[in-house]
């Protein structure tokens, strides 16, 4: 089933709502826009594989254009409008993207980037036509449907998120799947997340991101509906959470954070109790949040470890995660959604990023999954090349251990890890410390120079009230009183803000201009 089987059975029911303006799209309303779009797309030249470009906010005909293109073979770039203007007209450029959608507000962000991309054969707008942008609703008006056929459906080719570089564009293949047939992950979801006709899920984040726009629109395609917020604010998502009668909902660490610094009379005052799933996943959760979550939601927390390249997927529920405290998951036999190697391996290896070889359970390595499905960064070759290993594992850059029982534990990205004096330590761990002291907002932990063991740890925090050298000393000393001395800051800067995305992902390497090779005082 898709969009257009519950435009037929359910056509008035709500496939998404905004609760900050309640702006709201049916099953029919989002079907009949999406396939007059698809028309107009195809009609003016994109042809099956071709990439249009979405640039929007958070509004409900971001799912007009994603429809729209799965429905007639395109592939649908959604693009982070957080990114600075070069960045942003980046992606436009590299994934040669024929249409430029956008959103009122960002119109003069889409001009900008349009100015610099030329292949743009179409630039279209929701709200009122300016400047070269033509109106979508004047465009789809009195047009008739894209006829479903036998033609492949379209796709998502969503960017990283650049953490490390510049943003890379994941190609994959367009399947033999036509239309109106739900793909694996759509039927994952159901399997494993119970996610169906009486779903509402909440997104509190960007559409932009692979998991937001991945999730959101399968629970669409099993006929669900969606509550997305504009932007995450910690009280609002519990009222919405009441108010909506929410089933389903995905966040983040730095969500539950914030949510659990509320102040007690706060998180009393709403009723959560409709919650069924809580998903979590995008970065690694302090245990102390997490034991925090569930003493005040429930056993209803899942998480899992994934990637947007499909690399593999883990997963566990509350009460495999009590038995394993920290761990990410395992394979599941529900929520298996890459394809298996020829010899049935959809497993977890841990690589020894020295040798290449596999180590034994409860060593730490590189993450390689067996199940990595095939696919090519855009334009980049070598990438490609460096995301596979000999046996055809795939990697996330990510770094591990599996226990005996084969649950997976994240020490932190291979890029991100301190050799302090030939030491490996792990940023991760002490960030998790850091993160639940009452004066820390946020935290990042990186290496710094230091002339006599080639890195030192330092601690970057975003503060929660006022600052003084006397707080940097007691982050420091809050941090010795938990951990090994060797894995303790020996500074802490404080910042006013710490460079995250939306996401959760924390830009590292923004923060380590400042210290590689230039540096700058410290407390």
């Amino acid at each position: 089933m898709s969009i257009n089987v519950h435009a037929k059975r359910t056509p008035d029911k709500i496939a998404v709502v905004v609760p900050e303006t309640g702006a709201s799209l049916t099953y029919a309303q989002l079907d009949s826009a999406s396939a007059r779009l698809a028309r107009v797309l195809r009609e003016r030249g994109a042809k099956p594989g071709d990439r249009i470009a979405a640039m929007m906010d958070n509004r409900p005909e971001y799912f007009i254009a994603v429809w729209a293109a799965r429905r007639c073979g395109l592939r649908c770039v959604p693009v982070n409008w957080h990114l600075k203007t070069e960045e942003a007209a980046y992606v436009v450029d590299n994934c040669d993207a024929v249409a430029l959608i956008t959103s009122q507000p960002l119109l003069d962000l889409a001009q900008t980037v349009q100015g610099v991309c030329p292949q743009l054969r179409m630039l279209l707008t929701f709200g009122p036509g300016r400047d070269g942008f033509e109106s979508i609703e004047a465009a789809i008006d009195g047009v008739e449907p894209w006829p479903l056929n036998d033609e492949p459906e379209g796709a998502l080719m969503p960017y990283s998120s650049g953490t490390s570089g510049k943003p890379k564009g994941i190609l994959r293949p367009l399947g033999a799947t036509s239309f109106g047939e739900r793909i694996g992950f759509e039927l994952m979801v159901e399997t494993a997340y119970g996610i169906g006709p009486d779903t509402v899920y909440m997104s509190p984040a960007p559409l932009y991101h692979t998991a937001p726009m991945g999730w959101t629109t399968a629970t669409q395609a099993n006929g669900g509906t969606v509550v997305m917020l504009e932007t995450f604010d910690a009280e609002r998502a519990l009222d919405t959470i009441e108010r909506y009668r929410v089933t389903h909902a995905q966040f983040v660490p730095t969500h539950f954070i914030r949510m659990l610094k509320l102040p007690e009379a706060a998180r009393r005052r709403h009723d959560v109790s409709s919650l069924k799933i809580a998903i979590h996943a995008a970065a690694p959760c302090p245990i102390e949040v997490k034991e925090a979550m569930i003493a005040w939601w429930g056993p209803v927390l899942f998480e899992y470890y994934a990637g947007s390249e499909g690399g593999g997927f883990v997963s566990l529920d509350t009460a495999e995660w009590l038995n394993h405290r920290g761990s990410v998951g395992k394979v599941q036999a529900s929520s298996a959604i890459a394809v298996s190697t020829p010899g049935g391996d959809t497993g977890v290896h841990i690589v020894d990023p020295e040798t290449g070889q596999e180590v034994a359970p409860g060593e730490v390595g590189v993450i390689y999954f067996a199940s990595a499905a095939p696919f090519d960064y855009h334009k980049d070759p070598g990438k490609t090349a460096e995301f596979f290993n000999d046996k055809g594992w795939g990697t996330l850059g990510d770094m591990g251990w599996i226990d005996a029982e084969g649950y997976l534990y994240l020490t932190d990205r291979k890029s991100h890890m301190i050799i302090s004096g030939g030491v490996n330590i792990y940023p991760q761990e002490i960030e998790s410390i850091l993160a639940l002291h009452p004066a820390v907002a946020d935290v990042a932990v990186i290496g710094v120079p230091n002339a006599e063991f080639g890195e030192e740890v330092k601690a970057v925090v975003q503060p929660a009230g006022p600052v003084s050298k006397a707080l940097g000393e007691e982050l420091i000393a809050y941090c010795r009183e938990r951990l090994a001395g060797f894995k303790c800051p020996r500074t802490v800067d404080f910042v006013e803000t710490l460079p995250r995305l939306p996401n959760g992902k924390l830009l590292k390497r923004e923060l380590r201009k400042a210290y590689w090779p230039d540096g700058r005082a410290s407390i």
